[in-house]
């Protein structure tokens, strides 16, 4: 009989379970409610949300609304758009997430203590992420951001280099890339970095990849926004070449699970537990096994 699994450590981060609990929650006493972005990078719990009177609006759009509610995600926004909510009247619900407003707190306080004649900030992130914009707009837009060592020729190695990296990137390729600056360290400069990536993110990846290695079939489930979802498919597929990326439960391909034992399922922390729990059953359906065989 096929035995099939969640990964217990798949799921919503901190982060992102928290901005959907207070969108909920909005939503029990309004019929609208406004949210600036996508509050998640998963299609389907998106709808679900729109469907209980969550609206997505653009930062254009956001610049013509006044005298409303409007609900920001946890990847954060950058000084501006507090201001523009401020002279349009707008009252947010502010669902930044604690380690991201951490760091935009750090950066900013480091943007106001630089000479930008001697010293520079380097951001390791996403280009055009809606958290790294966050971080960028804390320094007024001065901050350089770098996705990997090619990017490493916009920066200044005759200057004292601060370095940051996005809360959710890789630890090893942060690693890459203070490596790579230190090696091209003028004389007289020097390098100063900072952990700022998430520890419940990161030991993810580790985590996965145990997981991913314990099944004969793994199915990922997540959204084709999340970046996240990206790096943890790519480990998952690592150590198990029998790994699919689907994004719900009719992506199934059942035509894949010829002489599969044990089916493993799990996803990126923007993926919800009932979407991964929905491919299970799914599963088991096809296959005519009662749920309480698998507990």
């Amino acid at each position: 009989m096929i035995q099939v699994e969640i990964d217990k450590d798949s799921g919503f981060c901190f982060g992102v379970t928290t901005a959907i609990g207070k969108a909920e929650e909005e939503l029990k006493e309004a019929e609208t409610l406004f949210c600036l972005g996508d509050i998640v990078h998963n299609g389907i719990e998106c709808q679900r949300l729109s469907d209980m009177g969550l609206k997505t609006i653009n930062h254009d759009e956001f610049e013509d609304l006044t005298n409303v509610k409007v609900l920001f995600r946890a990847h954060g926004e950058p000084p501006e758009t507090y201001e523009t909510a401020k002279r349009n009247g707008i009252e947010l619900i502010d669902a930044t997430c604690p380690v991201v407003l951490k760091l935009q707190k750090r950066i900013h306080e480091q943007y106001l203590e630089t000479d930008p004649e001697r010293q520079q900030i380097v951001i390791y992130g996403q280009k055009g992420h809606a958290e790294v914009l966050g971080l960028v707009g804390q320094t007024r837009g001065s901050a350089i951001v770098v996705e990997s060592v090619k990017d490493l020729d916009k920066v200044d190695f005759s200057k004292e280099i601060f370095l940051y990296a996005q809360t959710t990137k890789p630890q090893d390729g942060y690693q890459q890339i203070i490596q790579a600056i230190e090696t091209r360290l003028q004389s007289g400069s020097r390098l100063t970095h900072f952990n700022t990536i998430c520890g419940q993110v990161s030991h993810r990846r580790e985590n996965i990849r145990r997981f991913a290695a314990a099944h004969d079939l793994v199915l990922f489930v997540a959204g084709q926004k999340s970046s996240n979802g990206k790096v943890l498919f790519s480990e998952c597929a690592g150590v198990n070449p029998r790994t699919y990326s689907i994004e719900g439960p009719a992506d199934i391909d059942f035509n894949l699970f010829t002489g599969v034992e044990s089916v493993g399922i799990c996803g990126a922390t923007s993926t919800p537990k009932w979407l991964m729990e929905q491919c299970r059953q799914e599963i088991l359906k096809h296959f005519n096994i009662r749920y309480e065989q698998q507990d």
